[in-house]
């Protein structure tokens, strides 16, 4: 069982920065493709991006793409989510996530397709 962890979650104003962290208890996170997803309220939940094991391939949904930025750590087991140029529509409760399939080489934007899911942390932005 993987337990994830997001942080870094708060309020900011439009066109602010948040950075978020996602980390693993007790698993190592190389052998997963990660993605982050979001749900604003009164919403389906929605993919926002993904990185390959290897960090060699990331994806963006076409909101935040230009906006946001994925990478890992494996070493510190650690993924992260740089959203900069916020906007009001990116208020959501963002959670990360871990596809634990080594035969899959794509990024997958269903959520059915990830095993693991974090609690979740609230980003806020205000105009």
């Amino acid at each position: 069982q993987v337990q994830l962890v997001e942080s870094g979650g708060g309020s900011v104003q439009a066109g602010g920065s948040l950075r978020l962290s996602c980390t693993t208890s007790g698993r190592t996170i190389i052998n997963y493709t990660m993605g982050w997803f979001r749900q604003a309220p009164g919403k389906e939940r929605e993919f926002v991006s993904g990185i390959s094991r290897s960090a060699s391939s990331t994806y963006y949904s076409d909101a935040v793409n230009g906006r946001f930025t994925i990478s890992r750590d494996n070493a510190k087991n650690t993924v992260y989510l740089q959203m900069n140029s916020l906007k009001p529509e990116d208020t959501a409760v963002y959670y990360c996530s871990a596809d634990k399939n080594l035969w899959r080489t794509a990024i997958m934007t269903d959520e059915g397709a990830y095993d693991y899911w974090g609690q979740g942390t609230q980003v806020i932005v205000s105009s």
